[in-house]
């Protein structure tokens, strides 16, 4: 779906500003592949379809996990691939979230603080799953890191899909308590999370303050748990919104306001359940908050646990599908083949590269087959 603004407008209108606005060398970097994204900047090509001949000229896209253009196929080939993990049973929704309080170190150590989060909320399930007194038996868990709200501030907490209930020693599959409906009481997985999370915080940062962590333990930190989801498949639909998500996307911004350096996005209040309603930012404000969601380098922000690691995906976690009655196996077509190479025209044949462009734009001959009228530079 075409948007009429983009978050590369806005770059691009404080191009010269963003070493000044970003904190870090890898936010500029990021904002600038973002604005270059399919531009004549990063080149293109040219493809063909083997079947109607129509010529197909493209810009090349920047593939930054960052970017609001560049996610789509990323969504639909981990789709994909999630499919065939699936198992035939109860899959819950799990938020994780801590406190604002914490939101200063989360800027300043980032890749501490957001790896804690992980290890923590990890470690609180399978506390509760390894206790025959709960489950006694290893669970799985597939965890995605946000760092925004709605109005693009500071709010680190993970999307953690979780299956409801986990394998014994032997092999064999055991439903948690109650059929699935819930995995564990939520008080008191938010304790056990909260004291994990400041017990690794102490550790890995042992200059903070001891009024930070008294702060930590004055109120009682929200662990989210929502309704099973009705049937597996839904899972992976529901998970792939949050997968590969960034702070803000193109369609969310409403207008852009050249003359007085303002930007209207559309945003839901969910302090008022979730009634749609406007935000109205400065350029650089903007720029400065949708920075402050670019992860450190190398960060993972999609991590797999137990069995739904990598290392069951091979063969273990084949041999548990196959222990089910009701599994039914997931042979999905490829989405490389079915939309990336199709031709856009005829639907029918692939398109087979025959040519690269860099910033001089594709050669005449390739414009006039593809009957489209020139709208960059021909040199």
């Amino acid at each position: 779906m075409k948007t009429r603004y983009k978050v590369a407008d806005l770059i691009n209108l404080r191009v010269n500003e963003l070493d000044s606005i970003c904190s870090n060398s890898w936010q500029t970097r990021t904002l600038h592949a973002i604005r270059k994204c399919r531009t004549k900047e990063l080149g293109g090509h040219v493809d063909k379809c083997d079947n109607c001949g129509k010529i197909n000229i493209s810009y090349n896209s920047c593939r930054n996990r960052h970017c609001p253009t560049c996610q789509g196929h990323k969504v639909e080939l981990w789709t994909q691939a999630r499919l065939k993990e699936l198992l035939p049973v109860k899959y819950l929704h799990v938020v994780f979230t801590i406190p604002s309080t914490l939101n200063t170190i989360a800027l300043k150590e980032a890749k501490i603080v957001y790896s804690i989060l992980f290890k923590s909320a990890w470690e609180t399930l399978s506390q509760f799953g390894n206790n025959p007194k709960h489950l006694g038996a290893k669970m799985g868990m597939v965890a995605v890191l946000h760092t925004w709200g709605q109005n693009l501030q500071l709010h680190p907490h993970l999307h953690c899909i979780v299956p409801g209930g986990g394998v014994t020693v032997s092999g064999k599959w055991k439903n948690s308590k109650n059929k699935g409906k819930f995995l564990f009481h939520v008080k008191s997985v938010s304790k056990v999370f909260r004291a994990k999370f400041v017990a690794h915080l102490r550790k890995n940062l042992p200059d903070l303050k001891q009024s930070l962590f008294d702060k930590l333990f004055e109120n009682e930190w929200v662990v989210f748990a929502k309704r099973p989801f009705i049937r597996p498949e839904t899972v992976v639909e529901y998970l792939a919104r949050y997968t590969h998500k960034i702070a803000i996307s193109n369609h969310r911004i409403l207008d852009i306001d050249k003359e007085n350096n303002k930007v209207t996005i559309r945003l839901k209040d969910y302090k008022k359940q979730g009634k749609k309603t406007t935000l109205t930012l400065d350029f650089n404000e903007f720029i400065k908050r949708f920075s402050l969601h670019i992860l450190p380098k190398r960060f993972t922000k999609i991590r797999h646990y137990g069995f739904l690691s990598s290392s069951w995906k091979k063969e273990k976690l084949r041999n548990l599908q196959k222990t089910f009655d009701n599994f039914k196996e997931k042979t999905p077509e490829s989405y490389t083949e079915i939309k990336l190479n199709k031709c856009r025209c005829c639907g029918v044949g692939n398109l087979t590269p025959v040519a690269g462009i860099g910033k001089r734009g594709p050669p005449l001959k390739y414009i006039i087959q593809a009957q489209i009228k020139p709208y960059f530079p021909i040199i």
